[in-house]
């Protein structure tokens, strides 16, 4: 799978390559209670995407569903999911073509470890640096690159349970960076942050597709549609219900209809907003 990060940076066109993420009839029961029915979803290696819908709408079992925390229904040969034109694939494996970022950090699952060694830790897929751990000067170097570009470099020997959840949400990302995958998929990036730190991971994924990374991007928030994002698929009840470009739905109706409640939107610096 390597070969796709060469072949795109030597300017290809993405539709040489099969799709990033392709789902076909997707359906997933969770309870004996359908959160996922019927997705037709198919995301380009490269598209900067927002998967925008109210809680309970089914967005965080989509990212499972990529993770392999659960399992869609098997609906025979005209339903599939595929990552990278593959049904069958190992998490770990594809670290360096996906890197995902869950809505929450548990700092007990990383200890009392440092900023820097949980970031190290992305090359490990564990939950900090253990002896058996072989940290070359290649790895540190990336993520002295890495923690600058999230702007956290002060916070490298500190441990996470003494910083911020903001804090806290750019190291997981940098965490994702440190493989250098060609994409990155964000489950709720700024639930339970303030403005502030809001702010500072916005501010960060636009940093992140300036260095040519592509953002797929699940939220409830409309503010966290950044202007680099120009796709927007709408998702209630399990349901896509709208998929297309961001000028043409992020509007009034649009979003009234997504939220099931009357919302006015309003445009300003590239951000969408409700007012």
């Amino acid at each position: 799978m390597r070969e796709v990060n060469v072949r795109m940076a030597c300017g290809d066109e993405r539709g040489d390559y099969p799709p990033l993420i392709e789902y076909q009839n997707v359906t997933l029961m969770r309870k004996n209670r359908k959160v996922l029915e019927d997705i037709n979803l198919s995301i380009d290696v490269g598209e900067q995407v927002a998967i925008l819908g109210p809680n309970g709408a089914g967005k965080s079992s989509f990212i499972k569903t990529i993770t392999r925390e659960l399992h869609p229904l098997w609906g025979g040969p005209e339903s599939y999911l595929r990552v990278l034109g593959k049904e069958l694939w190992n998490v770990i494996e594809l670290r360096d073509q996906l890197g995902i970022v869950g809505s929450e950090v548990v700092k007990s699952s990383f200890s009392d470890f440092s900023c820097r060694e949980i970031i190290l830790s992305g090359f490990f897929s564990s939950s900090g640096i253990w002896p058996h751990h072989q940290v070359t000067d290649e790895m540190r170097e990336k993520a002295e690159e890495v923690m600058s570009l999230m702007r956290i470099a002060h916070l490298a020997e500190t441990s996470i349970s003494e910083i911020s959840t903001g804090e806290s949400r750019l190291v997981m990302m940098g965490r994702a960076l440190v493989n250098d995958p060609m994409t990155l998929l964000l489950d709720e990036p700024t639930s339970n942050l303030d403005p502030q730190a809001t702010l500072n991971v916005r501010q960060t994924l636009s940093r992140i597709t300036g260095q040519g990374k592509s953002i797929v991007m699940i939220t409830h928030s409309l503010s966290d549609v950044i202007p680099e994002i120009r796709r927007i698929v709408l998702i209630r009840k399990g349901r896509i219900i709208e998929d297309g470009d961001k000028e043409r739905l992020l509007t009034s109706e649009s979003l009234s209809a997504l939220f099931g409640t009357e919302l006015e939107v309003v445009k300003r610096n590239g951000y969408y907003y409700y007012r």
